[in-house]
């Protein structure tokens, strides 16, 4: 990709999200942030490389903005993190796709390697992210 990639990161916790845009800028990357799925929907920036979200938010769960992604067609990589995993959760969305589930609090590492992962994932041709 010649762009820069560009990750979103949404949690509804304002420390959570301050932290992880730190953590994505001091690798390179450029980082929006969002309180809330809603405020990214409405964003500009639902077609980035990445997104980086919490599991449980007021309004739309992570999950549930998977899965409207999933049905307007926008396949992309998404990291979860969560204060609270459920398992059945947990095989859900990696089912769905998602590239990391993180059990906060994490590793910066840990996220580092998701966040690899993520972006060879959204370098490579469509037919082999499906």
């Amino acid at each position: 990709m010649s762009e820069a990639a560009v990750i979103s990161i949404i949690d509804d916790d304002e420390s959570v999200r301050e932290a992880t845009k730190g953590l994505v800028r001091s690798l390179g990357y450029t980082a929006a942030t969002f309180a809330s799925a809603e405020e990214y929907l409405r964003s500009d920036h639902v077609h980035d490389s990445c997104v980086i979200t919490d599991l449980q938010m007021p309004g739309m769960s992570g999950a549930d903005l998977l899965d409207r992604l999933i049905a307007d067609g926008i396949r992309k990589p998404i990291i979860f993190m969560t204060a609270l995993p459920e398992e059945a959760t947990r095989k859900r969305v990696l089912k769905a796709g998602a590239l990391g589930f993180l059990r906060k609090p994490f590793h910066s590492e840990r996220l580092i390697e998701c966040l690899d992962k993520a972006l060879r994932t959204a370098n490579a041709p469509q037919h082999e992210m499906a």
